[in-house]
């Protein structure tokens, strides 16, 4: 009998067929509940936009960039329940719906991580205001952010949603251009999260599809060469002490299509586990169908939102969005408005680089360069140069907006300036002294 045993342990093991790595990369890992909390329509979105604008506290302090590392992480858990799921297509095993989503859609993922840790730059994220409280205590509050409009919306992200979404939130709380900016890649990453915790889930699931492989392979074998013995397997099995779950039972119905009293045996066997746990074979198989149907629609719906982030145009979004952009369109000039994006863009980043070294925010920048060029049209008239915002933000009256601010411009600033101020004298120098 020991023998006999022992045959099966030595099978079990020979059906590992997926790397240790990977095993322990699964095993490991935490955060199996999906990003899913009560689905809200648009009112109630904005709502809680609102709600979360008041309860946000922000930590000045720099901090460590947690970012890539959690985006590694997601990465290796999507690897390994890939690199599972495939060997099990691989063997020819049933692949259920989310599992073929994952399949068919990974390159999908994979250029996704490429593209966030591309975009997402280690100093980056270092100048994005930080959550004090809260779950997300640590991370950019832009990220936080983007979790919650996913668990929200069940990641089914689209253009109306994250517009009403950060709209409602600025009329508490402005958010900077930077944030703007960066919240696509946090909603990337925010659907990579949702997508680890899928795929953790359908990990998880296959692991106990494959132990009931295992053990419903071995009570075959028993029930056809030594049908005596059945009854002492099942109490090998049942010595493990481990609680039948949903994903067991199935398989267990699934391969088990024989007759007769060794089956009554069985399933005996399988409903006295079951009344232990306190539940039925109906309420374990109706969990586990509701709990495939979750994690294709989670992973149907994260894909989904994936190839909308690609398809968006978000410079549209951002100008729309953002308040600076909002007060430098009251330029008493009015030619802000009617200049390409592009132009548009570098005066915005001129009062990111103003704000970033004073102890104004990037709205009092705008309105001061409005000011100070609406001062300039009362003086000489709206069509002179003063009277436009870019004079004010990227000409001649740079330094004096600076002044009025007191900003102190970076070293690196200071050396391109007197760069371009000297750079006749650094053309014709050498010119000069060849020809002397």
């Amino acid at each position: 009998m020991v023998c006999f045993l022992a045959k099966y342990e030595e099978n079990d093991i020979s059906k590992k067929s997926h790397s240790e790595s990977s095993q322990n990369t699964l095993r490991n890992a935490p955060d199996l509940e999906l990003l899913c909390s009560e689905l809200l329509n648009t009112e109630q979105l904005k709502r809680y936009a609102i709600t979360l604008a008041s309860e946000y506290r922000i930590d000045t302090r720099p901090g460590p960039n947690r970012l890539l590392s959690r985006l590694l992480d997601n990465e290796n858990i999507l690897l390994a329940t890939y690199d599972l799921v495939t060997e099990a297509a691989t063997r020819g095993e049933r692949i259920l719906l989310g599992e073929a989503w994952l399949l068919d859609n990974f390159f999908l993922i994979e250029q996704q991580i490429t593209q966030v840790r591309r975009h997402l730059p280690r100093r980056f994220s270092y100048q994005l205001p930080r959550l004090a409280n809260g779950s997300s205590a640590g991370f950019p509050r832009v990220y936080d952010l983007a979790l919650q409009l996913i668990s929200h919306m069940d990641a089914r992200i689209d253009r109306e949603n994250v517009i009403q979404f950060i709209e409602a939130y600025q009329t508490v709380e402005p958010l900077n251009l930077g944030e703007l900016w960066a919240f696509p890649i946090m909603l990337q990453l925010a659907l990579l999260e949702n997508l680890r915790r899928v795929a953790l889930r359908i990990a998880r699931r296959r692991e106990e599809y494959d132990e009931a492989a295992n053990w419903t392979d071995q009570i075959l074998e028993v029930i056809e060469e030594k049908p005596e013995q059945l009854v002492s397997l099942l109490a090998t099995l049942g010595r493990t002490n481990k609680p039948l779950s949903a994903s067991f039972v199935e398989e267990f119905h699934a391969r088990l299509q024989i007759q007769g009293p060794a089956m009554m045996i069985v399933q005996g066997w399988i409903e006295q586990k079951l009344h232990e746990q306190y539940v039925t074979t109906v309420q374990l198989l109706d969990g586990a169908t509701r709990v495939a149907a979750t994690n294709q629609i989670s992973i149907a719906n994260s894909i989904g939102s994936l190839r909308f982030i690609n398809a968006m145009d978000w410079r549209e979004y951002v100008e729309l969005l953002s308040a600076v952009e909002a007060i430098l369109r009251k330029d008493p000039a009015g030619m802000h408005a009617r200049q390409d994006f592009l132009t548009r863009d570098r005066y915005r980043h001129a009062v990111e680089e103003i704000a970033r070294t004073s102890t104004y925010g990037e709205i009092a920048v705008a309105q001061k360069t409005v000011d100070l060029a609406e001062a300039a049209r009362a003086d000489f008239g709206h069509q002179n140069r003063n009277a436009h915002v870019g004079y004010w933000l990227i000409d001649k009256g740079r330094p004096a907006l600076e002044q009025v601010l007191q900003s102190k411009p970076s070293l690196k600033l200071r050396l391109m300036r007197l760069q371009q101020r000297t750079n006749l004298m650094f053309y014709l120098g050498p010119i000069f002294l060849l020809t002397l």
